[in-house]
């Protein structure tokens, strides 16, 4: 019997973020390879607010499964639906709102916890996008016999930036300026090392506020720029310029900065946690969070040897252009497919 896959699509409405370019790269993947997919989303709805997330995964996307007639429904964003009429296989990102979303406000972490992990364990299959990702599965929701682990790939575009590092150092911090991701180390650390420059990109929490009090407080308002959304022609002229990224995140399920990063050509300066160390692996400056002197010497020692860094770098490239291909993911996507 042919597959049909419902593939939700929502996430990638308007100014996509993780989940999204997830969502869009994978659904052009999976095409290229003639997988029958049906995408679906409502273009009308804002999908970054938690009432219209909750309209979309609860009620929309199973009207709109129904009417797709597809055999299998794919749940790219990692919140199914409680009301299932087809098999379905989950794609959980990761589990921080089991973990380190404590914060977060309660009716958010009984709907992205709580629920969820409920759901999770009715799904035919999971998809989860790192080793790490799957061993806090299994610790925080339970073991199961279709759990499989699937790189996400990174847009083939990284792949083409050509490099050429600007004479004044800056560095780069890509991603959601939340709490997790440990902004503020990236901040302290520049502060310690005269002339360079940070930008940050990605959008805002109430988080940037501290972030921002604290570049205050150290006295390098002028050296910290937080640019928020910026457009891919923006994003990938600071790749190009950029001396290095620096991802100090305490918690990610797969990494999405350092890997591309890493299919860009910079050199990297990670956190020693989570999903990095693996994205990483041999290809990057692995520093604890918290060790402000460790990022502050590895900023340092890009700095005073940058050939020797973007030498590293270049080699590491194709490398990392290869572990993190698309095709490979969608690959293993429609082998799953295929056996449902």
């Amino acid at each position: 019997m042919p597959v049909t896959v419902a593939f939700d699509r929502q996430l990638a409405v308007g100014t996509a973020t993780g989940i999204g370019v997830y969502q869009r790269d994978l659904a052009l993947a999976l095409r290229e390879r003639d997988v029958e997919i049906c995408e679906l989303s409502a273009p009308w709805l804002d999908p970054w607010r938690f009432d219209r997330r909750v309209l979309w995964d609860q009620v929309l996307l199973p009207i709109a499964t129904a009417r797709s007639k597809a055999t299998i429904l794919h749940a790219t964003a990692g919140t199914p639906p409680l009301l299932r009429t087809l098999p379905t296989i989950v794609t959980v990102h990761d589990v921080a709102w089991l973990r380190v979303q404590s914060h977060a406000r309660p009716y958010a972490h009984a709907y992205f916890g709580d629920l969820m992990r409920r759901l999770y364990r009715r799904a035919e299959v999971i998809v989860l996008d790192s080793a790490f990702s799957r061993d806090e599965f299994i610790t925080l929701v339970g073991d199961r016999p279709e759990l499989h682990v699937i790189y996400p790939g990174v847009d083939s575009r990284f792949f083409a930036i050509e490099r050429k590092p600007r004479e004044r150092p800056l560095f780069l911090a890509v991603g959601t300026v939340e709490r997790r991701k440990n902004v503020v180390r990236a901040v302290e650390a520049i502060a310690a090392v005269p002339d360079a420059e940070l930008v940050v990109v990605g959008p805002p929490t109430p988080y940037l506020d501290e972030v921002r009090a604290r570049a205050r407080e150290l006295g390098v308002v002028e050296r910290v720029q937080f640019r928020g959304y910026v457009s891919r022609e923006e994003l990938d002229q600071l790749y190009a310029i950029a001396s290095a990224a620096l991802v100090p995140s305490r918690y990610e399920g797969f990494g999405y900065a350092v890997a591309e990063a890493l299919c860009a050509g910079l050199p990297v300066v990670a956190a020693r946690s989570s999903s990095l160390v693996e994205v990483a692996a041999t290809d990057a400056c692995l520093v604890d969070p918290d060790d402000h002197t460790g990022w502050v010497e590895a900023i340092r020692a890009i700095v005073h040897d940058r050939a020797g860094a973007e030498d590293r770098a270049h080699a590491a490239r194709a490398r990392s252009q290869h572990r993190f291909g698309w095709a490979r993911a969608a690959e293993a996507c429609a082998a799953l497919y295929a056996r449902m």
